[in-house]
């Protein structure tokens, strides 16, 4: 069968290769132990369902150089992340032993990433009707979604790629996820998480933080540890300083 032929009968190209830059997260193994890397998956799944939504992931050895890659069974290892809805594409910080077994379970190592340009420090007005708080503007992929009516139990919103604005109550049992900030100007009772893809600038701000669950990039809390009183039913914002949440009352 011929193929694709342009003007003059000079055959057309059937593809084209372009360089492109897009989101992925990053899963730092600490441990070659599938055993207890799958127990934590699975309570972590229990716990958020909606964590893992067959994500490309890139796995970071940096912590395992000094372990024999013989004790990575990259095959099962991608096998079980499958299985927990992660999809795994490439490998960053491995020995060059660990390296040659992962490409050969079929994983590449992936590429260095470019040295960030600098960015202007600029503030931003963040005004909704009496709301009004001066924050520090952070990178996040453009797109906003919005939602103006209230989210009952069972239903969840995903801003994919860009910000989530909640104009009316998450209730409890409601989910709502976004790879950049969330925003909920109204009581925020269910589940947040902002960062979904990996952005640790990500935040999430509410004008009532009452949450059953708030994460970011990975990072959650549940309400099984009591928020802070100073935040707790008010004004505030939760953002990750050094890989841990904090939560900041914000004044209106």
């Amino acid at each position: 069968m011929a193929g694709p032929v342009a003007a003059a009968g000079v055959p057309s190209a059937v593809f084209d290769l372009k360089n492109t830059t897009l989101p992925l997260l990053q899963l730092q193994l600490k441990s070659h132990d599938l055993a207890a890397l799958a127990a934590e998956l699975e309570a972590r799944r229990s716990e958020t369902p909606e964590l893992f939504l067959h994500d490309p992931l890139v796995l970071d050895l940096a912590a395992l150089r000094e372990v024999e890659e013989a004790a990575l069974d990259f095959p099962a290892l991608v096998a079980l992340l499958r299985e927990h809805r992660l999809q795994p594409v490439a490998v960053a910080g491995g020995s060059a032993a660990q390296l040659e077994a992962a490409l050969a379970a079929g994983l590449p190592e992936a590429p260095e990433p470019p040295a960030p340009k600098p960015r202007p420090v600029r503030e931003v007005e963040v005004v909704r009707e009496v709301i009004k708080e001066v924050v520090r503007e952070v990178p996040v992929a453009a797109g906003t979604l919005v939602i103006d009516k209230p989210l009952r139990s069972g239903q969840q919103v995903y801003a994919r790629g860009g910000d989530l604005v909640v104009l009316a109550a998450v209730n409890f049992g409601a989910e709502v996820i976004a790879d950049g900030h969330v925003h909920v100007y109204a009581p925020l009772r269910g589940k947040a998480i902002a960062g979904h893809r990996g952005n640790t600038d990500a935040r999430i701000f509410s004008t009532c933080l009452q949450p059953e669950l708030i994460a970011i990039a990975g990072v959650y809390r549940t309400t099984e540890t009591a928020l802070p009183d100073n935040v707790q039913g008010k004004a505030a914002q939760v953002r990750l300083i050094d890989g841990k949440l904090v939560m900041e009352p914000l004044s209106i």
